[in-house]
């Protein structure tokens, strides 16, 4: 049936069918149901695979069949993470065998709330099926609107009890256990912290508080989703500027990190958490880095475990540039020259040693790179000329050149020493 305008519109039986949906719909809201319950409800009406996601993709609810996911993984719409390729999807749909997975954005009030990504394999969807999705849409719409604002709440109360806790602004241990067994956390065992912040690159173009904000909503609700499948009880909380999560050292016993040799306590569940958020950096996931502490047994040593995640994500920062995963435990020293306060007294530090070597200039940068290297040789010129690709004359003149600088660095261990200190501490201040 056509309109006036030539487009379709719904017959009799089809009113009916998205009416009767919506109302099924709008009472699992007032029953206080959930997104499964939705994502359940229109599978079964429309027959149909449905999984509701974040703007980014991230799975919140589904009733799909591990077929489907099979298939949507075959057509490259799923991460090895198992992030639906939201990015991927064209708005009049994307071709899966013989039918299509169609994407409809979940909105209310200008903000985007969520994505609800429907997948039929057998045949496209015709009119009536997406004015069904639209209600739908709408729908998840007013019960995610509700959960957010619950959420909000809930968020707040935590993360003024957590921030007090971290910064020792309270000491009873029977007020931190009943906020803690309210909140469902378990703080009985030992834990890593983990400070995640968001990277800004220096080529990101200038955007709103609020476009900040709400990227910064989206990283904090991803660690909660992905701190919530390692296991009950986990803690993770929005501090505005970073999400801090206390990941159980005892989620994953044991395990290697490659090219790490020997893991530390809770590696193997950080970095299976931080490649979870990451997932592909698709559907404009943000970059971002991560500090990890050293273990702490009790409550007691939260405090000084959240300084050294803190102190782990500002060097790694500095030392491994943007996405850098920082474990306290690995900082070696520049956990001791992010100790120093002053960094003007670091800076005279580096000049005083390197000299021109120091200033910010290519040819300075090039210069310090071929000391490193001989550093790292023991000053042998014939290994570290193999490991710059240079002739072995061009290296014995750098040497020159860099004693002529330095001073008799080849032959004096002591002023090798403050120059070894002196190119990790321009890392860090750099």
């Amino acid at each position: 049936m056509s309109g006036v305008d030539g487009s379709e519109v719904p017959g009799p039986e089809a009113i009916a069918r998205i009416d009767a949906l919506h109302t099924a719909l709008t009472q699992i809201v007032l029953e206080g149901g959930d997104l499964a319950g939705i994502a359940a409800e229109v599978s079964r009406v429309l027959d149909i695979a449905v999984i509701v996601t974040s703007s980014d993709g991230r799975e919140r609810a589904a009733s799909v069949s591990d077929r489907v996911r099979d298939v949507l993984a075959e057509h490259q719409l799923l991460d090895p993470t198992g992030r639906v390729r939201v990015e991927r999807i064209g708005p009049r749909g994307t071709p899966v065998v013989d039918g299509e997975a169609r994407l409809m954005l979940v909105g209310a009030g200008g903000a985007d709330l969520a994505r609800l990504v429907c997948v039929r394999t057998t045949r496209p969807f015709g009119h009536d099926d997406v004015q069904s999705l639209e209600r739908a849409a709408a729908v998840a719409a007013l019960l995610i609107t509700r959960e957010a604002a619950v959420t909000a709440v809930e968020n707040k109360y935590q993360g003024d009890f957590l921030r007090d806790l971290l910064l020792r602004r309270t000491s009873d241990a029977a007020y931190v256990a009943e906020h803690a067994e309210g909140f469902g956390w378990d703080l009985r065992r030992p834990v890593v912290v983990v400070s995640a912040q968001l990277d800004r690159p220096d080529d990101d173009p200038p955007v709103s508080s609020a476009r900040r904000r709400q990227w910064q909503e989206r990283f904090a609700a991803a660690w909660r989703q992905v701190a919530g499948a390692e296991g009950d009880g986990i803690a993770s909380v929005d501090f505005s500027s970073e999400v801090v999560t206390l990941l159980p050292v005892d989620v994953v016993a044991g395990g290697a990190a490659a090219g790490d040799g020997e893991a530390l306590p809770g590696e193997v569940v950080v970095r299976r958490a931080v490649t979870a958020v990451r997932g592909d950096r698709g559907g404009g996931r943000r970059p971002f880095s991560v500090g990890v502490s050293r273990v702490a047994e009790t409550v007691d040593d939260l405090p000084e475990a959240y300084l050294q995640a803190r102190r782990a994500v500002d060097v790694g920062r500095r030392v491994q540039g943007i996405g850098a995963l920082a474990f306290f435990d690995r900082l070696g020293l520049h956990r001791l020259i992010a100790l120093v306060p002053d960094h003007r007294e670091l800076e005279s530090f580096v000049t005083d040693v390197l000299g021109p070597l120091a200033e910010r200039t290519e040819e300075a940068a090039d210069l310090r790179e071929t000391l490193q290297v001989l550093i790292d040789t023991n000053f042998n010129v014939a290994e570290a000329a193999r490991k710059q690709f240079f002739h072995y004359n061009t290296m014995r003149y750098r040497v020159s050149k860099l004693e002529r600088i330095l001073g008799p660095v080849a032959g004096d261990p002591h002023l090798r020493l403050d120059v070894a200190v002196a190119l990790r501490v321009l890392d860090v201040v750099a």
